[in-house]
């Protein structure tokens, strides 16, 4: 079933208000949510959805992880500088990988982030829930890319 850009709009819209009004800690719960207004999505348009809102998860005052609609006024509000020194544990590699542990909830966050910012030396990212798998183009960009990340997460000058 094709969409139609007025169907992605109002699926977008509501995403918004639900995320803006509730605590959703998930994307099954997102979904459940959208469903109960009529609005039918696949997991992986939601996904889609949620990266192109530039959606976080933000932890409530109990430390629960929820969806959160970044602040109007910042220009990139998904920016890694952001989110790493607040969700950013370790990280270490092998060759062309490099494996990121973040607090749990944290790996999609950063993996959206570290893919907006478009580094030529990252080929892509796949985010679990506290772990971030990094592909580089090349082995030798391993060290200046985990480098890069930590100096960011501030563990490092």
């Amino acid at each position: 079933m094709p969409r139609t850009p007025t169907g992605k709009r109002e699926r977008h819209k509501a995403i918004v208000e639900v995320v803006r009004t509730e605590a959703i800690p998930n994307q099954e719960a997102l979904r459940g949510r959208l469903r109960k207004r009529g609005i039918q999505v696949a997991q992986a348009t939601l996904s889609r959805d949620i990266r192109e809102l530039g959606l976080v998860k933000g932890a409530d005052s109990n430390g629960r992880p929820h969806y959160q609609v970044p602040g109007e006024d910042s220009p990139h509000p998904a920016a890694l500088q952001r989110l790493l020194p607040d969700l950013f544990v370790s990280a270490d590699g092998t060759q062309n990988l490099l494996l990121l542990r973040t607090l749990i909830g944290g790996a999609q966050p950063i993996g959206a982030a570290l893919d907006g910012e478009q580094w030529p030396e990252v080929l892509g990212t796949v985010a679990g829930d506290d772990t971030v798998l990094v592909i580089l183009r090349e082995a030798r960009h391993l060290r200046s890319v985990r480098d890069r990340i930590e100096r960011m997460a501030g563990g490092r000058p």
